[in-house]
């Protein structure tokens, strides 16, 4: 089984040529992070996720994880690996200076994250559940809370989780029973049961700060009569240190698919008298404040989609390099050659290294929209990035998800019988993978998100306005005068007609055919990743050739393989656009005129 090798290259390329890095650096608060600097990052982080968590991956995947009367075991080495990857200062990446993070920009702390995610995934989900969390709190918390509880998470000595759904509840968060009785002195005693929680017990830190979802006694129904508490495992007294164990318990740990390494757990409040919490922000608004978390959490799962894909393509390349397997197509000779020979075996690994690397810049892109966002000095740009923002985060979210699926699947091809064999490794991708489409909302939820709040609200008009920006890149790509980027670019054009179209149906029934308009929001949220994605390595492929004009490049093969990559895109995925658009504006009819005696016709 390989082990995982950080692609610094690429992530460099997409960082430094298509996302702006040195523009970035020059934002207010953001200067620290210079190309310079931010390449000694990236090589000690690949040093780190190569050496230390890859090697874990399989011990993880192998062993999982215990529950034993109420305590989590995590697998041989994690404690460890843990300690080592905190004392490194890996957990305050993004976080704010004043409570001890290094306060880099998103744009950075987003590359890295790749690099644990790859490297390790199920290893990667505790410090992704403590990120929201810390965000949820630096936004939303008072200053006590703050001054009490960041400086411990961001240094990595506490975790942290979020604790929305419950057994009866699922994805509809307006059916939580989750109760909190005031108590006095601003303190709640807490009473429920919350699933599905990541790294809801472990034995990694010294305090689990849990953000719960929980009623008040007066609460209107429904999810306007939702409320956010922290509620740490271990009280913390007010000079820091820990107190009494909190009547918060794990009670079982869910057996997973995959990501076995990661404790999914079943938390129970208030068993013993009751779980101490305070409320976070104003009563009534938790599902608002939780809504911090769950951006950050979905855009984290995006990147869990890039990772997965990127390390499935590196397993099936090396496979395919190695394995001897019969003789070359079209060639007169008796020597058995490496399946990488074979056409079929080609396209495979250029899908998956297409996907791949179209996930990576749009995701970084989206990253460097964030820090826009938050800190360029122009009020009109920072509204413009954070529309876009949020425009793109059920996009990276579901699409890249979807994608890892199916690119750890083509892994598996690639292998062959051999790929449906534990010890290859392959299929342990695969297996994690399978989850990211489902957590942190669906991609269902995703693709509704997208058409309602994201495009129905606004008619359409930050989706159009994308589309404006990528015909720009068509029209760059034509003047060149190359004829393999005119291509891309006649590719590209059909793709963003396609992708109006769908922005025009979802606009246009959204009020007046609800159902249609939902019937065709998966379709139209591939669509919309299949565009971006094009656009992305179109970009791509136009830095390349005028690095390879000016031949002012130390590295032509790479930019020629930059080229030839989004060719292969605009050639074998792109085209799909045109399809999923028919999809979106003639398939939703007959879905939701389906009648639901005809599903059982037959049995």
């Amino acid at each position: 089984m390989s082990e995982y090798r950080a692609p610094l290259r690429d992530m460099r390329f997409v960082m430094e040529e298509l996302c702006g890095l040195e523009q970035i650096s020059q934002l207010p608060g953001c200067e620290d992070a210079t190309p310079d600097v931010v390449q000694a990052i990236l090589e000690e982080g690949g040093k780190f996720a190569t050496e230390v968590l890859s090697p874990l991956n399989r011990v993880g995947d192998q062993e999982g994880c215990r529950w034993e009367d109420g305590r989590v075991i995590t697998p041989s080495g994690w404690k460890t690996a843990y300690q080592q990857f905190r004392e490194a200062g890996w957990t305050a990446v993004a976080c704010d200076p004043e409570y001890g993070g290094q306060g880099l920009p998103k744009l950075v702390s987003t590359a890295v994250m790749e690099l644990w995610k790859s490297a390790n995934m199920a290893f990667s989900l505790c410090p992704m559940l403590t990120q929201g969390a810390i965000e949820a709190l630096m936004l939303c918390g008072t200053d006590r809370q703050k001054q009490l509880y960041l400086p411990k998470m961001v240094s990595g000595e506490w975790t942290g989780t979020m604790n929305l759904t419950e057994p009866q509840a699922g994805s509809d968060l307006s059916a939580v029973r989750t109760r909190a009785e005031p108590i006095g002195d601003g303190r709640f005693k807490l009473f429920g049961q919350k699933i599905f929680i990541t790294y809801g017990e472990h034995e990694m830190s010294d305090n689990i700060v849990h953000l719960v979802l929980a009623r008040l006694p007066d609460a209107p129904e429904g999810v306007k009569g939702i409320s956010l508490f922290v509620v740490p495992k271990y009280l913390v007294n007010e000079d820091g240190s820990l107190g009494a164990r909190n009547d918060v318990r794990c009670v079982s740990i869910e057996h997973k698919l995959g990501i076995h390494a990661s404790p999914t757990c079943v938390l129970a409040f208030g068993d013993q008298g009751g779980a101490i919490g305070e409320l976070v922000g104003e009563p009534n608004k938790g599902l608002q404040y939780m809504f911090i978390m769950m951006n950050e959490a979905r855009f984290a799962v995006g990147m869990e989609g890039l990772a997965l894909a990127e390390r499935a393509y590196q397993q099936a390349l090396a496979y395919a390099q190695e394995r001897i397997q019969g003789f070359e197509v079209g060639q007169k000779s008796d020597e058995r050659v490496p399946i990488i020979k074979h056409p079929d075996v080609r396209r495979m690994l250029l899908r998956i290294k297409a996907h791949t690397e179209a996930m990576r810049a749009m995701n970084y892109h989206v990253a460097a929209a964030f820090d826009l966002a938050r800190h360029h000095p122009d009020e009109k740009v920072r509204q413009r990035s954070q529309a876009y923002v949020e425009l793109m985060i059920p996009v990276v979210k579901g699409w890249c998800t979807e994608r890892a699926v199916e690119m750890t699947s083509l892994n598996i091809q690639v292998h062959g019988g051999m790929g449906f064999v534990e010890e290859t490794g392959a299929a342990q991708h695969f297996r994690d993978a399978r989850i990211t489409p489902i957590y942190e909302g669906t991609t269902a939820i995703q693709a509704n998100d997208l058409i309602g709040r994201k495009i129905a609200r606004n008619g359409g008009m930050v989706a159009q306005g994308l589309a404006q920006e990528m015909e720009k890149t068509v029209v760059e790509l034509r003047a060149t005068g190359d004829a393999a980027l005119g291509r891309i670019a006649t590719r590209l054009e059909a793709g963003i007609a396609a992708l109006r179209k769908g922005v025009e149906f979802i606009v246009a029934n959204y009020q007046s055919n609800p159902k249609s308009a939902h019937a065709s929001s998966v379709p139209l949220l591939e669509l919309f990743g299949i565009v971006c994605g094009g656009w992305h390595m179109a970009r791509a492929a136009l830095v390349a050739h005028q690095r390879l004009s000016q031949g002012d490049t130390a590295d032509p093969r790479f930019y020629q393989g930059k080229r030839d990559t989004a060719r292969f895109y605009a050639d074998h995925i792109l085209p799909h656009a045109t399809a999923l658009a028919e999809t979106v504006v003639d398939g939703a009819e007959v879905t939701v005129a389906f009648t639901d005696e005809a599903f059982a016709l037959g049995m």
